[in-house]
């Protein structure tokens, strides 16, 4: 499998999380942040069908970037090789880490992730976010979905708190071998029931609470068939979305009974739960 790495050149944070929303529209998996630059990764197959209205909209925002071919294998190692453990504080801390990374301390939740080229590596102000929420909710002994799981770190998370089971879905093959792999060095993969696809996958399935750390358009198009696999008075916690989306998330919650309860902003990404009512 072949990979198209999208190397955009920013001034700033700001601008790097601003074109990440953007992106996030279209098929990236991953994307790596450095000093003046934003990386984003992308199937080739995938970058064919999207290129012209990704190089259009780049242009549009007024951004130099190129395109280069990354060689899967290759990339996977030096991912791997680069990848720096993350510490999330709170009253209850998490350490998300690969397993060449020193173990979490005492009291810490320890979650050991396969990154790969997956999104949900911890870095990304999203992933911390909806760590943070999980940690601060009451998910003990409830079954949950994680959609978009990318590596499952979200999953780990919240089994590492005290879900019961988890089922964990993205609709690529890549990021679904990353979580089998993650939720085996983590030790919960008894719990995990790990589906390939998209939320058809899920049809029927009733859950306590929901994941979905996607983006905008993938949340108000699956609102729907989220408010019916939650159970009465479950809820679910959305994330990959800026501050200015936030409005028109809620709204599309409303529409289908589920009731906004808190909304947590940072670096203009937010996180939202919503109660089905």
């Amino acid at each position: 499998m072949e990979y198209i790495e999208l190397n955009i050149s920013v001034a700033d944070a700001e601008q790097s999380e601003i074109m990440m929303a953007l992106l996030s529209d279209f098929p990236f998996e991953s994307f790596s942040e450095e000093e003046g630059a934003l990386k984003a990764y992308i199937q080739l197959s995938e970058w064919e069908q999207s290129c012209h209205d990704v190089e259009q909209m780049l242009s549009q925002e007024g951004v130099t970037f190129s395109v280069a071919d990354v060689q899967t294998q290759n990339w996977n190692a030096e991912w791997e090789s680069s990848f720096e453990a993350v510490d999330i504080a709170g009253e209850r801390p998490i350490r998300i880490r690969a397993e060449h990374h020193a173990a979490a301390e005492q009291g810490v939740i320890d979650v050991v992730i396969a990154p790969r080229m997956s999104f949900g590596t911890g870095h990304h102000t999203t992933t911390a976010l909806m760590s943070a929420t999980i940690a601060a909710s009451a998910v003990e002994g409830k079954v949950g979905l994680d959609m978009g799981c990318g590596t499952g770190v979200l999953a780990i998370v919240a089994l590492k708190c005290g879900a019961e089971r988890m089922i964990a879905v993205d609709i690529d093959d890549w990021a679904c071998d990353s979580c089998h792999d993650s939720i085996a060095l983590s030790g919960v993969a008894e719990r995990v029931d790990v589906r390939c696809g998209s939320i058809d996958v899920v049809a029927g399935e009733n859950v306590d609470f929901i994941l979905a750390n996607i983006n905008r358009n993938i949340l108000q198009m699956m609102m729907a068939e989220f408010a019916q696999v939650l159970n009465p008075k479950g809820w679910i916690a959305m994330s990959g979305f800026l501050q200015e989306d936030a409005a028109a998330v809620a709204q599309a919650a409303r529409e289908q009974g589920l009731e906004m309860v808190s909304e947590q902003e940072q670096d203009g990404w937010v996180v939202m739960v919503c109660k089905k009512l």
